[in-house]
């Protein structure tokens, strides 16, 4: 097996040129796929690269490196925009898997229960790609194609997930699962909400992920909120009427599809409302 750690994004690039070489970022997701078997190609940690790490504000929003991991996120100093981002981390595996596991890792896998998906959806957050054409950028609904599946040409490789600025402060996430920590969801829900002058909903945000072959945000339910009184009441009563178009829920050894689909309707009331709720607070 050849296994490379390049220090630069070219020495990257240009290993990534040979014959079907793989990319290596936390390995959270890597090696558990591997069975304890070799890799078939040549491997290409890109751990060294101090470019693809940490979190900086970049015009008008700001650049979370690709080998960013989900305790850098928790730790980081940033605005209540990405309280429910934080949130997400903290429910990736254990702690030891927060420290390795990496955000462009959890985008690249293509897991439907990926953590990182719909809290980084409602912040309508684009994937930077480095490769042999140069730069290029993504809406991540456009990267993540389907189970395992991405829009990552040959030879590409993932720098960043760009987010802009939103004058929304209130974000949550709820993940469902059969157990409170390490376990595979059953349903999650990701939602934004900025709150216009008179107290009513202006726009909401709102995806759901482990419901459908990719997480999906729910045009519906975001249409049926805009314009909403923000109380208990008039969320339950419009999600309770918009349709879920956007869900193709599967029955398998977790939950029945007719179960994942109430549940996520629940978690959406649920998630709105603690989204309004924690606007203007500190995270804790």
């Amino acid at each position: 097996m050849q296994f490379h750690r390049p220090d630069t994004m070219d020495g990257a690039l240009s290993l990534l040129g040979g014959a079907e070489a793989r990319v290596l970022a936390g390995g959270t997701d890597f090696f558990p796929a591997l069975g304890g078997r070799k890799p078939s190609g040549p491997v290409v940690d890109l751990g060294r690269i101090a470019a693809l790490r940490g979190i900086s504000r970049q015009g008008n929003g700001w650049r979370i490196g690709a080998m960013t991991t989900w305790t850098d996120i928790v730790r980081a100093d940033l605005p209540p925009l990405f309280d429910g981002l934080r949130l997400a981390a903290r429910e990736v595996g254990s702690i030891q898997i927060q420290n390795a596991g990496t955000i462009a890792g959890n985008l690249c896998n293509a897991s439907p229960a990926a953590d990182g998906v719909p809290p980084l959806l409602t912040l309508e957050a684009r994937v930077e790609l480095v490769g042999p054409n140069g730069v290029r950028e993504l809406p991540l609904g456009d990267f993540i194609l389907g189970v395992r599946k991405t829009a990552l040409a040959p030879g590409e490789i993932v720098t960043a997930i760009l987010v802009p600025d939103w004058n929304a402060d209130r974000t949550h996430f709820l993940k469902l699962g059969a157990r409170r920590y390490l376990v595979i969801s059953i349903a999650m829900v990701a939602a934004a909400v900025s709150l216009d002058d008179a107290g009513r909903i202006g726009e909401a945000r709102v995806a759901v992920g482990a419901c459908s072959a990719v997480a999906r945000r729910l045009a519906g339910v975001e249409a049926a909120l805009s314009g909403a009184e923000a109380t208990g009441a008039a969320v339950r009563k419009q999600v309770a009427d918009a349709a879920l178009a956007e869900l193709s829920p599967i029955d398998d050894v977790r939950a029945s599809a007719d179960y994942r689909l109430d549940a996520a309707r629940e978690l959406v009331v649920r998630a709105v409302m603690a989204a309004i709720d924690r606007g203007g607070k500190a995270w804790r």
